[in-house]
Parts: structure tokens; C-alpha cells; sequence
């Protein structure tokens, strides 16, 4: 697709990690790249498959980076995987975590406590702390037939030294021992998405969706028919971004440069 394609966009979604920031070293100039959206009219959520901080979290984390937005703007796949499960338990219930506060202040909110046993289900994302404790207890509990939910299927994580395991080598490690797929919420499945476009009242062909990260950023964009942009900043490289199919409507190096594109 061409940038001239792109006029009728109204809104973003923006991914964090790799797009914004690796580890707590920003990718350009947050406060000028913000302000430039704003001038130009354009509506923005961050949308992060990253569970390991809670919106709160994200809220301080771009503060301290010059950059301000509301609890609305910042999406996690804690956020939508506590969605979820209360749509299947509207009363709350204990859940068994793997991962780090973000998804248990998170869960907690929205009334799911940890526990160790008679669990509602078993809840999995990157875990910084990871142990064999962890791995086994979780692993106990799915055999024993409880709901195996992964917060989002990252394999990997971008950091300033290069590329760490993310969640998804976790959700590996208890797939293996478990023999049991993880039923997974955060990008590329829908959820995320839709809360986004939701919360900006933008349509899929309206919106443009900014991810480093083609398995999931770039795919789950294309399900829902949103208009997709690679930044290169991240986890992809160029000859992985040129042979995606179908390709993203955009390539560029990194944020600032897709806004340079389409704005001019």
C-alpha cells in the first residue's frame, strides 16, 4: 500500500517495547514524536502484549520519559486476559500466576487473587523470577485439568544486550510439560485489538497499528483489516519484514520516520 493509501487515517495503536523504548532506553524523541501526534489530529493507544507492569506502571514509566497520556491510552495483554476471565467468572475467583506485578496487580483489580491450589486457572506470562517451583506447580495443576491462559506468545523480548526470552518460551516450557496448548489472549488473537478500537472509537480501515514485531503486531492487525506499519527498531529484520506475505503497508526504520510518512 502507498502513503497516499494512508490519508484516511484517524488513529493509532502503538506498540511499547522495541517501538518506544528497549528496556528504559527510548527510540528517539518520546515528547516531539507525542506532540507531533497530537498536532496532527491523531487519536493514539499503546496496546503492549509486554504483562510484566500494570497500566499504572506504563502511565509513570512514559511520564518519566516526558510523556503524559491517560489510563485509557495504555492497553496490556494483563488487562485484556483479566478481561477474559472475568467474562468467565463475573464473581472473581484465585488463579495460579506465572509472571511478574504487572499481571498480579492487574488480575487482582479485577478480583482474581493468587493461589496454589483450587484455582479457577492457570495464568502464564514472562516471569523475570522464573523457577522449577513455578514450572512445576503450574504444571500439577493443568494436568490436573485446570484452564491454561497465556498472557501473549512473544518468544523472545528486545533489551538494550539484545533479545531475552520472552512469555512464550515460558508458555513452551509448560506446553511441554503439560501436553497442553495455552489458550493465549494477547496479539496477534483479537482482544487487544478490539478493546483498542473500542476506546477510540475508530474503524480497522481508519486506524494504523505501529509494531516491531510481524507474528503478532503485524498479524493480528491484518485479522481485524487494519491498515499496519514495521518499525525496525525492535525484534525484525529487514529481509524478515520484506518477506512477510501479505506485506505491511508500511516499512520504516523506526516511529518517526512512519510519522513523517504519513503526515508529511
Amino acid at each position: 500500500m502507498t502513503v497516499s493509501n494512508l490519508s484516511g487515517i484517524k488513529s493509532l495503536i502503538v506498540d511499547m517495547d522495541g517501538v518506544l523504548w528497549r528496556g528504559s532506553q527510548s527510540i528517539g524523541d518520546l515528547p516531539a514524536i507525542f506532540d507531533k501526534i497530537a498536532a496532527c489530529g491523531l487519536k493514539v493507544v499503546l496496546a503492549t502484549n509486554n504483562a510484566t507492569l500494570s497500566v499504572e506502571q506504563y502511565l509513570a514509566k512514559l511520564s518519566s520519559m516526558g510523556v503524559l497520556l491517560k489510563d485509557w491510552q495504555v492497553i496490556t495483554s494483563s488487562t485484556a486476559t483479566a478481561l477474559y476471565i472475568k467474562h468467565l467468572h463475573p464473581e472473581g475467583g484465585k488463579v495460579y500466576i506465572i509472571g511478574e506485578d504487572g499481571l498480579v496487580q492487574t488480575l487482582a483489580k479485577n478480583g482474581f487473587d493468587y493461589a496454589e491450589q483450587d484455582v479457577l486457572a492457570v495464568v502464564a506470562g514472562m516471569d523475570r523470577q522464573l523457577t522449577y517451583e513455578k514450572l512445576k506447580r503450574a504444571t500439577l495443576l493443568i494436568r490436573s485439568g485446570i484452564l491454561f491462559i497465556g498472557t501473549n506468545p512473544d518468544r523472545t523480548f528486545p533489551t538494550p544486550e539484545g533479545l531475552v526470552p520472552g512469555a512464550g518460551a515460558i508458555l513452551a516450557a509448560i506446553e511441554v510439560a503439560t501436553d497442553q496448548k495455552p489458550l493465549v489472549i494477547g496479539k496477534p488473537e483479537p482482544a487487544m485489538y478490539q478493546v483498542a478500537l473500542d476506546r477510540l472509537g475508530s474503524l480497522p480501515h481508519e486506524t494504523l497499528v505501529v509494531g516491531d514485531r510481524l507474528e503478532t503486531d503485524i498479524a493480528g492487525a491484518q485479522i481485524l483489516g487494519c491498515k499496519t506499519a514495521l518499525v525496525l527498531s525492535g525484534v525484525t529484520s529487514p529481509e524478515a519484514a520484506y518477506a512477510w506475505s501479505p506485506p505491511p503497508d508500511l516499512i520504516a526504520p523506526d516511529l518517526d520516520s512512519i510519522l513523517k510518512k504519513i503526515t508529511g
